[in-house]
């Protein structure tokens, strides 16, 4: 499978897909369950709830945001792999945030959910044909494909891998 074209996604996903150098992709979505049980397993209970800043998400909430990022990538791959052709419905972490109870779930329980929602969203890619990869639907007004939300889903990881390491001083070495 060939990476995503830069008209398969809308600019604002320009981000996720560079951080991803991977030609097969599903390998690399699976990784990333480990990767990241691996970056969070020091993580202390106490810790759970950290937040690095005011009005910033605790490290409980942002792999909330993780779950429910996963969850709408997964549903609109397929829902486009299907051939869906309306609109579908845009994703506003900040809006859902406040509605969510992340903030009181264990991290234990945040990962295990993660892994379930990625694992299942593998299940559904690895089955796809060829043409449901590069099968092209609207999601907030903009074109993506299947193959470009793939994509996504792991640069949209790496990114926040990223800022727990950075500014929750996160490190799976500690």
């Amino acid at each position: 499978m060939n990476r995503p074209l830069e008209t398969e996604y809308a600019p604002a996903f320009q981000g996720y897909v560079a951080r991803v150098s991977e030609d097969d992709i599903l390998p690399a979505l699976r990784s990333q369950v480990d990767a990241l049980d691996l970056l969070l397993d020091r993580v202390t209970p106490e810790r759970e709830t950290y937040a690095y800043a005011e009005g910033k998400w605790s490290i409980r909430e942002l792999l909330g945001h993780l779950i429910d990022g996963e969850r709408v990538f997964g549903y609109r791959a397929l829902c486009i792999a299907r051939g869906e052709t309306q609109n579908l419905p845009g994703f506003d972490e900040n809006a859902y945030m406040p509605n969510s109870t992340y903030a009181s779930i264990s991290l234990e329980d945040l990962l295990s959910e993660f892994r379930l929602v990625r694992l299942s969203n593998i299940a559904m890619l690895r089955n796809l044909d060829e043409a449901a990869w590069t099968r092209t639907g609207t999601a907030n007004g903009a074109p993506v494909s299947v193959r470009a939300l793939a994509y996504i889903m792991v640069g949209h990881v790496r990114h926040h891998m990223g800022v727990l390491r950075e500014r929750y001083q996160i490190s799976a070495a500690n």
